[in-house]
């Protein structure tokens, strides 16, 4: 009658199932009052995979409160900027610069994500971290962004899509969010994003640098570049002949988009 079968983890105290026999029992009610419904869910969803078992950490959901009100106050210190736009509605022609290409990317990119993580795998916690991390990017760019008018335009399509995203998950914060941003209709009634296969490519990527399987070095490279180029850059960079003067280099592995690792000895 069905194709996969999720079987939930359970949630431990100190380890141990919880029992009021031991003691260790957390009230789900004192949390909810103390945090808010959609915190407790928050962490419950983040803290691990759905199959898994996990600790429950009085610290894990004080960081997932904290992360909530991140994201409150990024729509509210910075409300008289944003636009009430729809997710993924900053489109390429507008994306003139370096900040607001990097911002489209990283909103489309993360639509992507989650949205490939929540309906194929049912793996929230991933996906909240995606979010997350959009969150961390809006924020490294806030104060440049709402400088212009496409900057913030930019700068609201992405924190449109992080609601929308997150709202699953975190229902009660995102649509009062989405109501402050302007908007006239319910977020419930919202439609997914949907992201644009072309935003997902960028002109540099990040490469790892190693020397004897250890990292040394972190670089950005154009996303073209050939094997010969990226080698002579990581052998360029200060900590990489730092770890190399002396040495006799062995090999250079160069994994396109991701890693280069120097064997020297």
């Amino acid at each position: 009658p069905f194709s996969n079968l999720l079987t939930q983890g359970m949630v431990l105290k100190d380890g141990a199932k919880m029992s009021k026999s031991k003691g260790n029992v957390v009230d789900p009610n004192e949390m909810v009052g103390k945090y808010g419904a959609d915190t407790v869910r928050l962490y419950c969803l983040f803290v691990a995979p759905p199959d898994k078992e996990f600790d429950w950490s009085d610290e894990g959901i004080q960081g997932a409160h904290r992360f909530l009100q991140r994201l409150w106050r990024l729509v509210q210190e910075n409300g008289d900027s944003l636009q009430a736009v729809a997710p993924c509605s900053f489109t390429a022609a507008e994306a003139d610069d370096e900040t607001t290409k990097e911002m489209r990317h990283k909103e489309h990119a993360t639509v992507k994500k989650v949205g490939d993580d929540i309906r194929d795998r049912f793996q929230f916690n991933t996906a909240i971290a995606a979010v997350m991390e959009l969150t961390n990017t809006m924020y490294h760019h806030v104060e440049e962004l709402k400088t212009t008018d496409k900057g913030n335009k930019a700068l609201s399509s992405a924190i449109a899509s992080a609601l929308t995203l997150l709202s699953p998950m975190v229902p009660h914060v995102c649509e009062e969010l989405w109501r402050d941003l302007g908007h006239s209709e319910p977020l419930s009634a919202a439609s997914w994003p949907e992201y644009d296969e072309a935003a997902l490519q960028t002109d540099q990527v990040t490469i790892v640098v190693q020397v004897n399987g250890k990292l040394r070095a972190k670089m950005d490279v154009p996303a073209q570049a050939a094997k010969d180029e990226i080698e002579k850059m990581a052998l360029g960079e200060a900590n990489v002949e730092k770890h190399i003067a002396g040495k006799t280099i062995r090999k250079v592995v160069v994994v396109p988009g991701k890693l280069v690792n120097v064997v020297a000895a």
